[in-house]
C-alpha cells in the first residue's frame, strides 16, 4: 500500500518538475580507512543508502571525535558548470544538498520512487535510467521497479512502460539465476532478492525480503554460510535500535567487548541504540533472521570495519 501511495503522489504532483532531476548522483567512494558510512534508518531495511553514498567521516585529530559531513554533490558542475553555472549550482547545492538530504522528512528510497515516477510520466528516459540506478542503490528492488512501472502505465501511458522496462533490465540485469543454490523452504518467510544495496557492508552473499513497512518495519535477511555483516551501530535521538528474531539455521551475534552468542531458530536479540555489534551465519550453515527496526527519531546506522577474519574463523 505504501508503494502505491508513493507512486500515486509522484504521478499526480511531480511530473512538472521532472526535468529538474536531470543530473544523477555521482558520489565518489570514500576509503574505508578514512570513514565509516552512515545510512538511515537501519541496515538491510532499506531506505538510507543516499547518505551511505554521500557521507564521509572525518576524524578531528585534536579531540578524537568523529565529525559527519555530507559529501558535496558535483555532478551539475562537472557536466554543466561551463555552460549553465547557475543551473549546476542549483542542482548540486539545492536539489541534492538541501532537498535530497532531508531524510527526516522523506527517506532517500521514497524520494527515488517519487523521482522515478516523475521522470516516467514526463518520458525523460536518459534521466530515468540514471535514477533507476540510484533507486537500486537506495534499496528499490527489481520487483518493486517493475510493479511501479506497471501501475504507472495505466496513468501515464502504455508506450512509456514499453520504453522503460528495457531500462530496468539494463540497470538490474538478468537476475533469474541469482538465487540458485539457496536451499528451498529455509523458513516460512521469502528469500527475497540479493541484498545488493548493502553488499559493501557484508562479507559473503545475503538476501533481503521486505515484509512490511507499517508499524514496525520488518525484513527477512538470509545469509549464506560464512556471510556476516560489518560491525555497525544503530544511533537514535530517542527510541530506535533493532530486534532480531532468528527463524532458520545457525548464526552468530556479538557486541563489542563481549563474547559471541550462538543463535538458533526462536532466539531473539534486542539491540539497543549505540551498541556496536555484528551478526551473520555460522561457517557451515545458512541462517535467517527477521530484522525489525524499532521506531525512533533521527535513526541512522553507522557502518564500521569488517569482522576480524581470524576471530570469525575460530568460531565453531
Amino acid at each position: 500500500m505504501k508503494l502505491y501511495k508513493t507512486i500515486g503522489l509522484a504521478a499526480a504532483a511531480l511530473g512538472f518538475w521532472a526535468g529538474v532531476y536531470a543530473a544523477p548522483l555521482q558520489a565518489s567512494p570514500v576509503p574505508a580507512a578514512e570513514s565509516a558510512a552512515v545510512i538511515s534508518p537501519a541496515d538491510g531495511l532499506g531506505s538510507g543508502a543516499l547518505l551511505a553514498a554521500q557521507s564521509n567521516t572525518q576524524t578531528a585529530a585534536a579531540s578524537g571525535k568523529e565529525v559527519k559531513k555530507v559529501k558535496k554533490q558535483t555532478a551539475g558542475r562537472d557536466r554543466l558548470g561551463d555552460l549553465a553555472p547557475k543551473f549546476a549550482e542549483l542542482n548540486d547545492d539545492v536539489l541534492f544538498g538541501e532537498v535530497w538530504s532531508r531524510e527526516e522528512q522523506l527517506s532517500p528510497r521514497d524520494r527515488s520512487m517519487i523521482t522515478i515516477a516523475a521522470l516516467f510520466s514526463a518520458g525523460l528516459y536518459p534521466q530515468l535510467k540514471a535514477h533507476l540506478q540510484l533507486g537500486k542503490e537506495h534499496g528499490i528492488t527489481k520487483t518493486e521497479a517493475v510493479e511501479m512501472i506497471t501501475q504507472l502505465a495505466f496513468y501515464c501511458g502504455w508506450p512509456k512502460a514499453w520504453s522503460t522496462f528495457p531500462l530496468i533490465r539494463e540497470v538490474y540485469g538478468d537476475d533469474s539465476h541469482d538465487n540458485v543454490g539457496v536451499p528451498e523452504n529455509l523458513s516460512a518467510f521469502p528469500i527475497g532478492e540479493p541484498n545488493t544495496a548493502y553488499a559493501k557492508y557484508f562479507i559473503g552473499k545475503s538476501y533481503l525480503a521486505r515484509l512490511t513497512a507499517v508499524q514496525i518495519p520488518t525484513a527477512n535477511v538470509t545469509f549464506e554460510p560464512g556471510c556476516r555483516n560489518n560491525w555497525h551501530i544503530h544511533h537514535a535521538k530517542s527510541g530506535g535500535g533493532q530486534m532480531l528474531i532468528c527463524v532458520s539455521g545457525r548464526g552468530w551475534y556479538q557486541e563489542w567487548g563481549k563474547e559471541p552468542r550462538e543463535l538458533h531458530p526462536g532466539d531473539v536479540v534486542n539491540i539497543l541504540p549505540g551498541v556496536k555489534h555484528w551478526h551473520g551465519a555460522a561457517k557451515d550453515s545458512w541462517f535467517q533472521h527477521l530484522a525489525q527496526e524499532i521506531p525512533g527519531t533521527e535513526c541512522r546506522t553507522e557502518w564500521c570495519e569488517p569482522v576480524d577474519e581470524a576471530a570469525y574463523g575460530k568460531l565453531p
